[in-house]
């Protein structure tokens, strides 16, 4: 088929929504279809369009569904649309959400979060992440216990928890945060700076480039996701294939990935509580080696392979809507 993706994010943009568009364009490619990323809408025909992000992408959700009435959609629903636009903005995320064929949510348990009405077309699709050059932790040194925080530093990811929970270890710590992201704003650049200058635990890295990430994860014992609102993170994907355990904040989106059963999670917007689950996993090899052989259980779930089957099953279903002869 010939599939158009329309992602809010720029082309030099390294945010998720682009990132996404981009490995599902290569799949899709894989497979066999004809596929454009694009931020914006002409009207021109596609077979099918998947656009990502209900309410940042209405207006083109909405574009397309008027000039293609019975053309198959599929809008994705990311973790501001579930847990912010929706109440936001009600009557706007909700009309691109009833516009789609199909709704594409990140984690198991996005149906929990969105009106009853649109479960019949919501299918659940795991963002994968290719097996990594260099195992999360590999290359991590005696004497030292390394934390990363990988992401863009904004409000919804909480990127600075794990930096205030390192104020709060004992001495004996050997722990050392590392945060690597793009600010979202100058504020956010300017408490990430001072954070650096103020502790001795914490480094801001800036934004990195692929391979400087999977260094870090290589020399990191340990990755902190304290998002207060979470879609279904990509960089749980990319943390399980490399074998780098989680302590992740108690959010639907992070439990949607990492099951209800697993070990490490502490209550979100708590410092106290994080820098407890960081001490225990620094001076517990058990109970670090549990969050390991939990993140390398799941770490099949997040293969490319499986992502692409998600990727297909979508469009046919979206393709049956429109005509359900197909």
């Amino acid at each position: 088929m010939k599939l158009i993706i329309i992602t809010p994010a720029g082309p030099d943009s390294k945010a998720g929504n682009r990132a996404t568009a981009v490995r599902w364009q290569q799949l899709l490619e894989g497979a066999g279809h004809q596929v454009e990323v694009a931020t914006d809408y002409d009207g021109e025909p596609y077979d099918l369009m998947i656009a990502l992000h209900a309410w940042r992408s209405a207006t083109i959700v909405h574009r397309f569904r008027e000039c293609w009435p019975t053309h198959p959609l599929i809008v994705v629903l990311t973790g501001t649309d579930i847990y912010h636009h929706q109440f936001e903005y009600p009557e706007v995320t909700h009309a691109a959400m009833a516009s789609a064929n199909v709704l594409i949510g990140l984690h198991d348990l996005v149906a929990n979060d969105i009106p009853e009405s649109f479960h019949s077309k919501l299918i659940t699709l795991r963002q994968s992440a290719p097996a990594p050059n260099i195992r999360g932790g590999s290359k991590a040194q005696p004497g030292q216990f390394n934390v990363c925080v990988i992401g863009h530093l904004r409000v919804e990811k909480d990127s600075l928890r794990a930096a205030w929970a390192s104020r709060l270890l004992p001495d004996d710590s050997q722990i050392v945060v590392s945060c690597a992201g793009k600010p979202h704003n100058d504020e956010w650049r300017d408490k990430a700076l001072q954070e650096s200058k103020a502790n001795s635990r914490f480094h801001w890295l800036g934004e990195l480039e692929k391979p400087q990430l999977e260094h870090l994860m290589a020399v990191c014992n340990l990755m902190v996701i304290s998002s207060v609102m979470e879609g279904g993170a990509n960089v749980v994907s990319e943390a399980c294939r490399a074998g780098l355990p989680i302590l992740a904040s108690d959010i639907s989106g992070n439990r949607g990935l990492l099951g209800e059963d697993y070990p490490g999670y502490f209550p979100v917007g708590d410092e106290r509580a994080l820098a407890e689950l960081m001490y225990r996993m620094e001076q517990s090899p058990e109970s670090l080696a549990g969050l390991v052989a939990k993140v390398n259980a799941l770490a099949t779930t997040f293969t490319p392979e499986q992502e692409l089957q998600s990727l297909e099953r979508a469009l046919e279903l979206a393709v049956e809507a429109v005509n359900p002869a197909v």
